[in-house]
């Protein structure tokens, strides 16, 4: 078994190294965007140069090789991947967040995901909403269930899923995560969305499989930060509060990059494009334009601001060893539909500045516009449901909304 005294030694890239290098990636990203969206899933070539550049491993533990950074890392590096490609940010994030994810279970578990490869690939589905029979049995459970929205479920080794846990009398005594390798399960091709279609967020189905005890933890422990990797007291981003890392974090960090990608591509046009049915032959040249940039430049600027307060919130806790209070997890929660509104406000104000064009097929624009439309529109997102738990925290009222804070 690992233990955290054997960390091997290595030489690991700093978060900007990391972004460096997904900005490196963006021609081919870009360029394989469109077959992405074709065949809705990221071209194995564009799997394949992050994987070399080492993009999946901002979450996996450094006692498999792994480089174990913190959440802002997982910000930074998502967004610029996203300044290329939404679709390909989306699953390097949502993968990402689950190789943390991994890394909570006991270490007999991590070992058979991680130990034979720090660029095993984790995806996560239906977390937080199972959908599956489970049997106990002697060692374990006996699982047939179908999960959905399983991103990046093409290019995983393994995935967590979300299961109920029953007695031997088939009673539901729990809520679980469990890890299955995807070997055990099957795939159905079910993503067929107007944005975000390169996520490859497909159906994961499990026949009769089964799945030992010690890869099997339990939802609300985790909610509470009592997860039972044996290292946990000892490597600080495996204590990191785990609703507010999912939402601050595997969510809203491509939307950053979207938001960046967008207002640059509107910025480089602005000095060759006219204003239709207008006298200005050039956008730039026009207050309204000008202001119009300058509106969606500063509420970019507001969501990364919100943002990265999640972030460091989270990690500050992490290392201290706190687990945030109600009324900071709510909070975090918040942020989390406040970046969401802000980007999608901002790409909204640059679409009307670019003008019509936004729309061609041809145009990154619209793109942009459909992948971050899709992504704000993630549950775990919704502003109005994210306020109304942070309202009633503020207030001292119960949330009688979601156990997701």
């Amino acid at each position: 078994m690992t233990n955290v005294a054997s960390i091997p030694s290595f030489s690991a890239p700093t978060p900007e190294e990391l972004v460096a290098r997904a900005r490196e990636l963006a021609p081919l990203l870009k360029r394989n965007g469109p077959m992405g969206e074709v065949n809705r899933r990221v071209e194995a070539e564009s799997i394949q140069a992050v994987v070399k550049a080492g993009l999946f491993k901002v979450c996996t533990p450094r006692r498999y090789g792994g480089w174990e950074m913190n959440t802002r890392a997982m910000l930074d590096v998502s967004a610029a991947i996203a300044e290329a490609d939404g679709g390909t940010a989306w699953v390097v994030n949502l993968t990402n967040f689950s190789a943390w994810l991994a890394s909570l279970f006991p270490l007999k578990a991590q070992d058979e995901v991680f130990g034979t490869d720090p660029d095993t690939r984790v995806s996560g589905s239906g977390v937080l909403a199972p959908s599956a029979t489970p049997t106990k049995i002697a060692g374990g459970f006996r699982i047939t269930g179908k999960w959905y929205y399983a991103s990046g479920g093409w290019h995983a080794q393994w995935a967590v899923l979300g299961m109920p846990i029953v007695n031997e009398s088939g009673e539901t005594i729990d809520q679980g995560f469990a890890l299955v390798p995807i070997d055990d399960l099957e795939r159905e091709d079910t993503w067929f969305v107007a944005g975000m279609k390169s996520s490859g967020s497909i159906c994961l189905v499990a026949n009769d499989i089964f799945i030992p005890d010690h890869r099997v933890l339990s939802v609300p422990q985790a909610m509470e930060g009592d997860y039972p990797t044996e290292t946990r007291g000892q490597e600080a981003f495996y204590r990191s509060t785990f609703l507010p890392i999912l939402a601050a974090l595997t969510l809203v960090g491509p939307q950053l990059g979207l938001g960046r990608a967008a207002l640059e591509f509107v910025r480089q046009k602005a000095g060759s494009r006219p204003i239709s049915h207008t006298l200005f032959a050039k956008q730039n040249t026009s207050v309204a334009f000008q202001l119009q940039i300058a509106r969606a430049a500063m509420l970019i600027d507001t969501a990364h601001l919100h943002a990265y307060r999640a972030a460091d919130d989270i990690d500050r806790a992490a290392a201290s060893l706190v687990y945030p209070d109600m009324i900071t997890r709510t909070r975090i929660r918040a942020d989390t539909g406040y970046v969401a509104e802000r980007i999608t406000q901002a790409i909204d104000l640059l679409l009307f500045a670019h003008g019509a064009g936004s729309f061609a097929e041809s145009s990154p624009l619209q793109l942009i516009w459909r992948d971050s439309a899709v992504g704000a529109r993630h549950g775990l997102v919704l502003p109005a449901v994210s306020y109304e738990v942070y309202g009633k925290a503020l207030l001292g009222i119960e949330n009688n909304v979601t156990p997701a804070v």
